[in-house]
C-alpha cells in the first residue's frame, strides 16, 4: 500500500488585492479564506506586497536583537503578562521571545528600541515599523473578508478602533543532539488573529480538528494567518482557533516574527447580536481581553485545557 499524502495547510493567493476594492477576485478569495478559517483556523497566504529587501532586513534586525547580551534583552519589560522578554526557561529551553507593542507606530517602536540601544538604532526602528505597517494591510484584508462572510462587516471599523498590533520576535535554538525537541508546546493564540513569517527552518505544526498534525514548509513570499481565541469568541464559534506547536530538529536556529492583532484593555470582546440565534446560541459571555490574559497566567489556570470556556463560557 502507498503512503498517505501528507496533510498541508490551505494555500491562498491574496496578491493584487486591496481592502478598498471589491470585485470577482475578491469574492473568490474571500470564499477560500472563510472556508479555511472555519475548517482549519489558519492558512498559508501568498502575499507579495512586502518587499523582499524589507523581509531580509527584518531577519537581520531580529538576529541583531537576539545577539544582544542577556541583561540588555531583559530590559524588554511590561506590566502585562507575556509581553516582555521571555527566555532561559527550563520548560522551553530552546525558546526566546521579545515583544514590541504598537509596532506599526514609529514613536512607540523607537522608544522600545532606545531601551536596547541608548544611543539609538534608527535602522532597527524603521525596519520594525515598516514591516508591521505593510503586514497590517494584509490583516485588514483578511479580517474584512471574514466579517463580510459572516454578514457583519459593519463592525470592521469598531474592530480597528478597539485593538492594536503587537509584534513578537522569536528565536528557537537548534537542539544539542540529533533528536527532535519541543521548541514551544501546543497552544492556541489568545488574540484575534496572528500573521506569522519565519526563516527557512521548519518546525511549525498545526493540529486539525480531528487531532492530526500538519507540518508547515515555509516559503519566501508566504505568511501563516492564524485565528485566535478572541475571534473565535467574537464570531460565536464560527471560526476556529487551532492548536499549534513548534518542534525543532537539525542544526540551524529558527527565527520567526508574529504580528498579533490584539483587543485593547477596557473593550469587551462580545459576539454581535447578528451572530446569535436559535441555531447558534451564545457560547461566550462578553469579556475584557486583559482580564482573560491575566487569568491565563494565574494559578487558577494551571492545567486548564479550555481556559476560554472556563473564563467566559456560557
Amino acid at each position: 500500500m502507498g503512503s498517505e499524502t501528507p496533510l498541508k495547510l490551505p494555500v491562498i493567493d491574496v496578491t493584487n488585492l486591496s481592502v478598498e476594492v471589491n470585485g470577482p477576485k475578491w469574492e473568490a478569495v474571500k470564499s477560500q479564506v472563510y472556508e479555511a478559517v472555519v475548517e482549519y483556523g489558519c492558512f498559508e497566504a501568498i502575499y507579495d506586497k512586502v518587499p523582499a529587501d524589507l523581509l531580509k532586513a527584518m531577519f537581520a534586525a531580529i538576529k541583531e536583537l537576539f545577539d544582544l547580551p542577556l541583561q540588555t534583552k531583559q530590559l524588554n519589560v511590561s506590566e502585562k503578562p507575556y509581553h516582555g522578554y521571555f527566555g532561559q526557561h527550563p520548560m522551553v529551553p530552546l525558546f526566546e521571545r521579545m515583544t514590541i507593542e504598537d509596532a506599526n507606530v514609529y514613536e512607540k517602536v523607537d522608544s522600545m528600541t532606545n531601551t536596547w540601544w541608548p544611543k539609538g538604532n534608527p535602522s532597527f526602528s524603521k525596519t520594525i515599523q515598516a514591516y508591521s505597517e505593510q503586514l497590517s494591510e494584509l490583516d485588514q484584508i483578511i479580517r474584512r473578508m471574514i466579517l463580510e462572510s459572516m454578514g457583519v462587516e459593519k463592525y470592521l471599523e469598531e474592530h480597528m478602533n478597539t485593538s492594536n498590533y503587537v509584534l513578537r520576535v522569536v528565536k528557537y535554538e537548534c537542539p544539542q543532539n540529533n533528536d527532535t525537541e519541543v521548541g514551544l508546546s501546543e497552544h492556541t493564540d489568545r488574540n484575534i488573529m496572528t500573521i506569522l513569517y519565519q526563516n527557512e527552518v521548519e518546525g511549525l505544526e498545526v493540529m486539525t480538528k480531528d487531532g492530526k498534525w500538519i507540518s508547515y514548509k515555509p516559503s519566501p513570499n508566504s505568511f501563516v494567518v492564524m485565528i485566535g481565541d478572541s475571534l473565535h469568541a467574537w464570531s460565536n464559534g464560527r471560526v476556529y482557533p487551532p492548536f499549534h506547536r513548534v518542534m525543532m530538529s537539525g542544526n540551524k536556529a529558527r527565527y520567526s516574527v508574529g504580528l498579533f492583532y490584539t483587543p485593547k484593555g477596557g473593550n469587551l470582546v462580545k459576539a454581535p447580536e447578528e451572530l446569535v440565534d436559535e441555531e447558534h446560541p451564545l457560547l461566550f459571555k462578553p469579556f475584557d481581553f486583559v482580564e482573560f490574559f491575566n487569568y491565563l497566567y494565574s494559578e487558577k489556570c494551571q492545567g486548564d485545557q479550555s481556559p476560554l470556556h472556563t473564563f467566559c463560557g456560557v
